[in-house]
């Protein structure tokens, strides 16, 4: 069983390692004029995002509103192993099923703003509900990483989680961590880099249908959304919101606005 115990001790291993030591982070706040990277930040309602947020930016509050949006915004940078990162923290949400106007900012900017790096943030009490979203997001994008947050309650109440299995039955990094007491932030930022930089290779769990017609349906139309659309990510995944009847998809789609769905990338704005 590889559980949180364990896990904190090989962090305290690397506490003075040059390149994992979140000694090197430098938050820079909203200062965000060069980024190599885009990092977004997801996950279900009150489950620590803004710490996380918080603790890599410097940032205590939201910087504005979505362009064209009543919901809140944070957009901030850090620096780390020498490149400049910008990280997007995403509306809480359940889901990825576009029924409200968080779920859609979510998902479009997953999807269409294709962030070099999806940090998923989960409630480690609440894990079964949680992946709800975490294969969801996992539908869309090759590289993520989950934060297994609220170790110290899973461990209050009784409860351990085998990390290994865990990311081997997801295929991506699992990173347990007590954000509040900035425990496993080091973990976390070791992963961003060698994701963002390729030099970790995530391989997702994908969903099959029990349906082979299914299957070939959606193998079909992807191809052809393909065809017209080649520039287009993920055509599996639309082709699967098209066959679901999701009518933005399937508007943006006839309209040829598609692209136009990705939420804008610019710079935050001052905090009030």
């Amino acid at each position: 069983m590889n559980n949180w115990n364990l896990n904190n001790k090989q962090m305290e291993q690397c506490v003075n390692c040059p390149v994992h030591n979140i000694d090197n982070l430098v938050k820079l706040g909203i200062n965000m004029s060069n980024f190599d990277y885009v990092i977004a930040l997801a996950g279900n309602p009150n489950t620590g995002k803004s710490t996380i947020f918080n603790n890599l930016t410097g940032l205590k509050q939201h910087t504005g509103n979505w362009p064209g949006k009543t919901v809140a915004r944070a957009e901030g940078g850090f620096v780390y192993n020498n490149n400049n990162y910008k990280l997007v923290d995403l509306p809480g949400t359940y889901s990825l099923l576009s029924t409200s106007t968080d779920e859609d900012i979510a998902r479009n900017f997953i999807l269409f703003g294709k962030p070099d790096v999806t940090i998923i943030v989960v409630d480690s009490t609440r894990l079964e509900r949680n992946l709800n979203l975490v294969l969801q997001i996992l539908e869309i994008t090759d590289r993520a990483i989950l934060a297994l947050n609220l170790m110290d309650e899973l461990k209050r109440n009784n409860m351990s989680i085998d990390l290994r299995q865990l990311a081997r039955e997801l295929g991506i990094p699992v990173v347990p961590m007590e954000a509040r007491q900035k425990k496993g932030m080091d973990e976390l930022l070791k992963y961003v880099d060698e994701v963002s930089s390729g030099k970790f290779i995530c391989k997702p769990r994908r969903l099959k249908s029990l349906s082979p017609k299914i299957d070939n349906a959606v193998n079909e139309l992807s191809k052809k959304i393909k065809e017209q659309l080649p520039n287009l990510p993920n055509t599996r995944w639309v082709a699967m919101r098209l066959l679901e009847g999701d009518q933005q998809i399937i508007d943006a789609l006839n309209s040829g606005e598609i692209g136009n769905l990705e939420p804008s990338l610019k710079h935050a704005e001052e905090p009030v």
